[in-house]
């Protein structure tokens, strides 16, 4: 699809085996563009081996670089899910890995405690980072990537991957003057219907509502677009459902660090005006006595005076990373942390201690308030 025209109810197409192009007329027009990666406007980009990862098919292209042989150093740029675990990939496959983030911590969608614990699992497992600097060119050599200056250094590089996030394409939207919302998506009602008659968006295209700052709210994760696209489907298909919205929700793993993290952030609290209390606790991840329990570190936040959860945030071992859905159904439910303490979650010594982890944090936070 290459043109809208809102006005005709109708887009213009283009075969891509024969070339041949034309109008074709619609009753309903769902967009579901995705996002494109973010690829940094700087003298050397265009250079072989430098890497964007946004689809399966360009990690495969990724891989099949690495199985060619001959790289030794790699680099990845930007400190979010994707470089964290495109960081790992590189180190298990042998590769002496850097990793270059503007911000002070990696993981920019947790509070700088809890992101200086991650940083603290990369470095154990060999990834050089160079925090607080900024990208400001690509070396290369007959075309193909050799390096990237910083604001503080040169670093060699045989392989450069870029993981500094996505943004909305709606070009096409934009084109057509579908309106747009947060950080430049399509601004969608709850069935995910666009402010143009006719035309909807769901995924990554489109935006969110986030059910603890109860404003508009974008995040590019599969798990959020599938729902966008049942709701949407229903709604097309002449049924009707919603999409209340999201307190982003997400998961990641470093090796054997687990990271998990739901609701608002200090940051995000701050700037909405909030005040909130915060403890933050160490725990283990099964009974302390059972072979294999690991280290767990929980972090919940909460509103001061009304004791409202507002986020919550674990690192830890094996186990550590899926406790973040007992924070998020209960930020679904509208729990405050006195209620949480009293959640009946079930206990084995293999599972959990007797008081798990994130009921032990809420008690914690209870306790401040």
């Amino acid at each position: 699809m290459e043109e809208i025209d809102a006005a005709g109810r109708k887009v213009h197409v283009r075969d891509l085996k024969s070339g041949k192009s034309a109008w074709e007329p619609y009753d309903q027009l769902l967009i579901a563009t995705g996002a494109v990666p973010t690829c940094p406007d700087l003298p050397g980009a265009d250079a072989v081996d430098i890497c964007g990862v946004n689809t399966l098919e360009s990690g495969l292209e990724i891989r099949r670089r690495l199985d060619k042989g001959g790289m030794k150093k790699g680099v990845v740029v930007g400190g979010g899910y994707i470089g964290l675990e495109m960081a790992e990939a590189l180190v298990m496959n042998g590769l002496e890995v850097s990793l270059i983030s503007r911000p002070p911590q990696v993981m920019g969608t947790l509070d700088e405690d809890m992101g200086a614990l991650v940083s603290q699992a990369l470095r154990d497992v060999g990834v050089s980072l160079y925090l607080e600097e900024t990208l400001t060119e690509f070396e290369t050599t007959a075309g193909k990537v050799s390096g990237i200056v910083t604001d503080k250094r040169t670093l060699p590089a045989d392989i450069v991957i870029l993981g500094l996030g996505v943004r909305p394409n709606t070009a096409l939207a934009v084109a057509a003057g579908i309106p747009l919302g947060e950080k430049g998506s399509i601004r969608v009602n709850e069935r995910m219907e666009t402010g143009v008659a006719g035309i909807w968006a769901a995924g990554d295209c489109a935006e969110s509502f986030h059910l603890v700052s109860r404003r508009p709210f974008y995040i590019a994760l599969g798990t959020v677009a599938n729902r966008h696209g049942r709701v949407a489907g229903i709604n097309l298909g002449g049924g009707y459902a919603t999409f209340p919205g999201v307190v982003g929700t997400a998961v990641t793993k470093i090796c054997q660090v687990e990271v998990g993290r739901t609701g608002l952030q200090e940051k995000e609290l701050r700037n909405l005006g909030i005040e909130w209390v915060s403890a933050v606790i160490k725990s283990r991840t099964k009974a302390g006595y059972f072979p294999g329990a690991g280290e767990i570190t929980v972090k919940v936040l909460a509103e001061r005076g009304s004791g409202r959860l507002l986020g919550g945030q674990i690192v830890g071992m094996e186990g550590s990373a899926k406790r973040i859905d007992t924070l998020a159904t209960a930020l679904h439910a509208g729990f405050t942390v006195e209620e949480m303490i009293n959640l009946d979650l079930g206990y084995a010594p293999p599972f959990s201690p007797v008081w798990d982890p994130v009921v032990i944090a809420a008690r914690e936070v209870a306790k401040k308030l």
